[in-house]
């Protein structure tokens, strides 16, 4: 397996999953172009566009920073051709950027809900439309998308309604597009992870220090990001995928590297089937409601990335 030469175009890369997947893919040498909002330093979210790019060339590959806000169609479009001229063509697109807000129906401000529903849903949609021009003429195209299985149960939707609208609308471009595109082969996956991963909103919205002490590192989710964008595009779409699964169906059975504490139990992510957990032997506590913090009022802080 190789990424070597491959242009691969991640979206929110500047930080966490996103820069973690960059960096896995650096390390073969492959193209790596970030697009993200974060041009200058903010308090609250570390990482920019430029450090990004020199983390992901520090690792051995090539990178493109540019700003781009993902709600608008000429950024998009703008940046997706930049992209394809610098490196003579894109040979994947992964949609990471993410916008969450655990917030009830009467708490969530019509500025947030629509915040989410651009980056997370339309963002999505958008920026797979702009690649796919670009895909088409790949060797091995894959469109990979950071959001959960299509499991619908009402207990994903009751606590935070407008954040699950956006996250499974996600998904269902995944769902949509697989087929969609399926005679060109072009593969277009989701991904998600079965624990909790210790990113921005972790760190800022969900809970602190104690969850992230209970989670794990982006970098599971990079390494089994690695292997889907390996596998032949025209043979392997459609799917809805968890990236321990991923990586034990790899053969791989030791996680404790990914754990920031080994002997803490670690904490079930958001839209995870049960099936999911009862097939890991790793000792999860499955989502509970209560374990993540409720706010009474929508954040703050635009954009934490899920």
């Amino acid at each position: 397996m190789s990424l070597k030469g491959k242009t691969v175009l991640i979206t929110g890369a500047s930080r966490g999953i996103g820069l973690s997947i960059a960096l896995r893919a650096a390390a073969d040498g492959a193209n790596i172009v970030i697009l993200a909002k974060t041009a200058e330093p903010n308090p609250k979210l570390s990482g920019t566009i430029y450090t990004a790019a020199d983390a992901i060339r520090a690792a051995g590959g090539n990178a493109l920073p540019l700003v781009c806000d993902i709600r608008y169609e000429e950024q998009v479009h703008a940046a997706f051709d930049r992209a394809a001229q610098e490196f003579g063509g894109i040979d994947v697109c992964v949609n990471n950027a993410s916008a969450i807000s655990l917030t009830s129906t009467l708490a969530t401000d019509m500025k947030r809900y629509d915040l989410m529903h651009a980056i997370n849903s339309r963002g999505t949609f958008l920026c797979s439309q702009a690649a796919i021009p670009h895909l088409r003429k790949a060797a091995n195209p894959h469109i990979l998308n950071l959001s959960p299985p299509l499991d619908m149960s009402a207990k994903w939707f009751a606590p935070n309604v407008a954040y699950t609208m956006a996250k499974f609308g996600m998904s269902m471009c995944t769902l949509g597009m697989a087929t969609e595109f399926a005679e060109a082969g072009i593969a277009v996956n989701s991904l998600w992870p079965l624990t909790a991963i210790d990113t921005a909103a972790v760190q800022n919205v969900l809970g602190g220090p104690e969850m992230v002490a209970a989670s794990r590192k982006p970098e599971i989710v990079a390494d089994a990001a690695y292997i889907v964008l390996n596998k032949t595009a025209r043979h392997f779409t459609g799917q809805f995928l968890i990236d321990e699964e991923v990586l034990r169906a790899e053969g791989i059975t030791d996680f404790s590297d990914y754990a920031h504490d080994p002997s803490i139990t670690l904490v079930g992510d958001f839209f995870v089937p049960d099936e999911a957990f009862a097939r890991s032997p790793t000792k999860v506590t499955p989502f509970n409601d209560a374990i993540y913090p409720r706010p009474s009022s929508a954040p703050e802080q635009e954009g934490a990335i899920a």
